[in-house]
């Protein structure tokens, strides 16, 4: 069975030029509506008017700004006190059809792709130490595992790594890649999440039956799906992605095609239906044997592993479920790793020049690396005492002072950008 696409809806925005409208159902004209012209083409009528000259004559200061938003650009989301389920069970759906043989992605789809999908399985072990990952990929038509379920990050970048799951060939099959996470995903407890994220390129799929039976199972067995497309927006998978309450985003560049994927590594909002439990949980210890043993949930030979305090099998690896009595083996760290999604750091607010008072500090709070002071341009002029401290900045380059909200101490952008990536605690905070 095969499915058609739908073109894709492009139109100004305030996040950037030729953001996709995937919401709006009715099949507007891509021209403007005065009809001059596409509408991403009026957002800059003047586009040298963007970069602004100091006054010797150097463009140092805005592309300091520039880069400073990109940079920033991911630490400002969603900082609300809100149920999230920490222990995910994802499967990573890669389609590697001949669609991901097409070049314009540097240097190509599948390289793009399978660097993005390395980096991604890294950083999401690393901001969700309690939840587990497996590998799907899907070409000539069928659906195959290449991971199940694990919390070793090295197995599935292994996988990936090597060359005959890199080759695109055939037709993907979104139905049987579907249905084969979804069978994976079926033992899944309660209390764990059950996501699907699907890397999608093809224009079309070849299934075997009706996909929108999928879609139901999918829906009644509360499996959320999420998919990012690098070619243009696909009807059947915006469906999917609507009726299960997962994301649907259509790549623009390498840069955009990072950012969005890297939007799942936060665990999802859970849903109204799930309620709180409390989940029994057990603390291994660890053994080192002088003879090598089999573990009990690979069957391969190890020397050190980890010792279930309810039957005493042995695993090689946590966080995992005891593979002989079930029960969810983690540690403290593994759990104090995961706090930080439940109660996130706010986001700092940026100080504008006119907001830097004389008598605020000189340093980073942090790393006590002085302030740069100000621009040329201002240098005959006495700072305000004004506190304006919104964000912003008078100028092409910003201050560089980032304050907390809660204890009102000011940082630098590298510390704001550990804080909120690495640490998840505020200094400031925490010294008080």
């Amino acid at each position: 069975m095969s499915h058609t696409l739908k073109p894709p809806k492009r139109k100004s925005s305030a996040k950037g030029i030729g953001a996709i409208d995937i919401d709006d159902d009715e099949g507007h004209d891509l021209m403007g509506a005065s009809g001059q012209g596409y509408s991403w083409e009026e957002e800059y009528k003047r586009s040298w008017d963007i970069l602004q000259e100091d006054e010797q004559g150097s463009l140092q200061g805005v592309v300091a700004s520039i880069q400073q938003q990109l940079k920033r650009r991911r630490l400002h989301r969603d900082t609300a006190t809100v149920q999230r389920g920490i222990i995910r069970h994802l499967y990573l759906v890669i389609d590697l059809s001949r669609a991901m043989a097409e070049l314009d992605l540097k240097p190509s789809r599948i390289e793009c792709t399978m660097r993005l999908a390395e980096e991604f399985i890294g950083e999401y072990f690393d901001q969700n130490p309690l939840s587990q990952l497996g590998i799907i990929i899907t070409r000539d038509g069928l659906a195959e595992q290449l991971t199940e379920l694990t919390g070793n990050p090295t197995d599935h970048t292994s996988a990936l790594q090597k060359r005959s799951n890199r080759e695109p060939k055939g037709e993907p099959s979104l139905q049987n890649a579907l249905e084969l996470a979804r069978t994976s995903l079926a033992h899944v407890p309660s209390h764990g999440s059950r996501e699907i994220l699907v890397l999608y390129a093809s224009l079309t799929t070849c299934d075997p039956d009706n996909i929108l039976d999928t879609l139901e199972s999918l829906k009644r067995e509360c499996i959320r799906v999420s998919m990012v497309g690098l070619s243009a927006e696909v009807q059947v998978c915006r469906t999917i992605c609507r009726e299960t309450k997962g994301t649907y985003n259509v790549v623009l560049n390498e840069m955009h095609y990072k950012d969005i994927l890297f939007e799942n590594i936060p665990p999802p909002v859970a849903t109204a239906q799930r309620t709180a439990s409390l989940i029994q949980m057990g603390f291994p210890t660890t053994r080192t044997y002088e003879e090598p043993t089999l573990c009990a949930c690979h069957h391969k030979l190890i020397r050190k592993g980890y010792v279930c305090p309810r039957c005493s099998s042995t695993v090689c690896e946590i966080p995992t479920d005891c593979p002989v009595c079930s029960l969810t083996l983690v540690s403290s760290p593994l759990l104090a790793r995961s706090y930080h999604h439940l109660f996130p750091v706010e986001n700092y607010k940026e100080i504008g020049w006119a907001g830097v008072l004389s008598t605020m500090p000189k340093h980073c709070f942090s790393c006590l690396v002085p302030f740069h002071g100000p621009p040329q341009s201002m240098s005959h002029r006495r700072l305000s005492t004004a506190g304006n401290t919104g964000g912003g900045t008078a100028i092409g380059i910003g201050s560089g002072r980032f304050e907390c909200p809660k204890c009102k101490e000011q940082f630098c952008l590298e510390c704001d950008a550990y804080v909120h990536d690495v640490l998840h605690n505020c200094p400031g905070c925490v010294n008080r």
